[in-house]
C-alpha cells in the first residue's frame, strides 16, 4: 500500500510539473505576441505604439490638402516677391512671364502647405510623418510622436516639428514625393546612404528641407513660370527641381568628399546655382534616371555625375528659418 501511495503522488507531481511547464510556454507565448503587436516607442517621452497606421503615398497625401480648408493659410502666404522704382520696371521688362491664371490655385495650394504646420491632432499629418520614418529606415512599425529616434532619419531633436518652420507641411510633401515614386526612390536611398557615412554624414531631412527652400523661393521669385506654363503644372514642376536640386548636392557632396564642417560652403552656391539654371538642374535629374535604369547596380556618383553641363562648385548649408 506503502509504494501504491508513493507511485500515486509521484504521478501527480509529474503530472502538477508538467502542467505547470506547459502554462509557462502558454505565459511565454503570450509574452512575445504582446511584443510582435505592441512596439515600444524609441526614446523621449513618446511612450509605446499601440499600432501602426498604413503607409501613405504623394498622392493620398496631396489629396487631403487639395480637399482640406487652407484658407486661414492663404490669407497670410506671399506668393510673389514684391518690387517697386526701378527693380519693378526691370522685372517687367526683362524678367520671366507671369504664371499663367489658371495655374494660380496650384501655385497657391504650394504656398498653403508650407505655410501649414504639423498639427498633432491630424492623422494625416502623422501618417506622412511616420512613413518617411518607416521608408527610409525600412521599419515595419510606426515610432514614438518624440524621441531620438528622428535624428536617424536626419532631423536635429526628438520633435521634427521644430525643424519645418519655413516650409511647413511642403518641407515633408517633397520628401514624401520622392519616397512614393519609383524613378525617384533610388536618389533618396542613395542620399540617405551617404547621409549616414562615417565622415560625409549630414542631416537628411533638414538638408531635405534647405531644398524645399530654395524651390519655394524660386517659384516665389517667378523663376519657374516659363516652365510651369508650358507643361501646364506647377507641382510637378516645384517637385522634378526639389528631385533635382538635391540629387545635384549630394552629387557635390560626395564626389568633392564634403563633410559638416565644409557645410558653410554648399548651400548658398547650389540656391545660386538652381536659381539661374533650373532646367539644367531638371535635365540633370532626367540624364540621372535614364542612366540609372539602364545601370542599375551603379549609385549616382557615377550616374548622370558626368554631366559636364553642371558645374561643381563649392556649395553651402543654410539655416532652415531663413528665407
Amino acid at each position: 500500500m506503502l509504494w501504491r501511495s508513493l507511485d500515486s503522488n509521484i504521478m501527480l507531481l509529474c503530472y502538477l510539473e508538467k502542467d505547470a511547464r506547459e502554462r509557462e510556454l502558454q505565459q511565454a507565448q503570450d509574452e512575445w505576441d504582446a511584443v510582435e503587436t505592441i512596439v515600444p516607442g524609441t526614446g523621449g517621452n513618446g511612450g509605446t505604439v499601440p499600432h501602426s497606421q498604413p503607409l501613405i503615398l504623394y498622392n493620398e497625401a496631396l489629396q487631403f490638402f487639395q480637399t482640406a480648408d487652407l484658407s486661414k493659410y492663404k490669407k497670410g502666404i506671399r506668393t510673389e516677391i514684391e518690387r517697386s522704382g526701378l527693380a519693378k520696371i526691370k522685372f517687367m521688362l526683362f524678367g520671366p512671364p507671369k504664371l499663367n491664371k489658371a495655374l494660380n490655385n496650384e501655385r497657391d495650394l504650394v504656398f498653403a502647405m508650407a505655410a501649414c504646420a504639423l498639427d498633432n491632432n491630424e492623422a494625416t499629418h502623422l501618417r506622412i510623418l511616420q512613413t518617411m520614418y518607416r521608408k527610409l529606415t525600412g521599419s515595419k512599425f510606426d515610432c514614438a510622436r518624440f524621441g531620438d529616434h528622428w535624428e536617424t532619419i536626419g532631423f536635429q531633436g526628438t520633435d521634427p516639428s521644430t525643424d519645418l518652420r519655413g516650409t511647413g507641411l511642403l518641407g515633408l510633401m517633397t520628401i514624401l514625393y520622392c519616397l512614393s515614386d519609383s524613378k525617384m526612390q533610388p536618389i533618396m536611398k542613395d542620399i540617405y546612404k551617404l547621409s549616414l557615412h562615417e565622415t560625409q554624414n549630414f542631416p537628411f531631412s533638414v538638408m531635405g528641407i534647405n531644398v524645399t527652400r530654395i524651390v519655394l523661393q524660386s517659384l516665389r521669385e517667378g523663376i519657374l513660370n516659363k516652365e510651369c506654363n508650358r507643361r501646364q503644372q506647377v507641382l510637378e514642376v516645384v517637385n522634378d527641381l526639389y528631385a533635382g536640386t538635391y540629387l545635384y548636392l549630394y552629387q557635390i557632396w560626395k564626389s568633392q568628399h564634403k563633410t559638416i564642417a565644409d557645410s558653410g560652403f554648399v548651400i548658398k552656391d547650389v540656391e545660386a546655382f538652381v536659381k539661374k539654371n533650373p532646367l539644367r538642374i531638371m535635365k540633370n535629374l532626367e540624364i540621372y534616371i535614364e542612366e540609372r535604369r539602364n545601370i542599375p547596380s551603379q549609385d549616382s556618383t557615377n550616374v548622370a555625375h558626368g554631366n559636364k553641363n553642371l558645374k561643381t562648385e563649392e556649395l553651402v548649408f543654410k539655416d532652415v528659418c531663413a528665407t
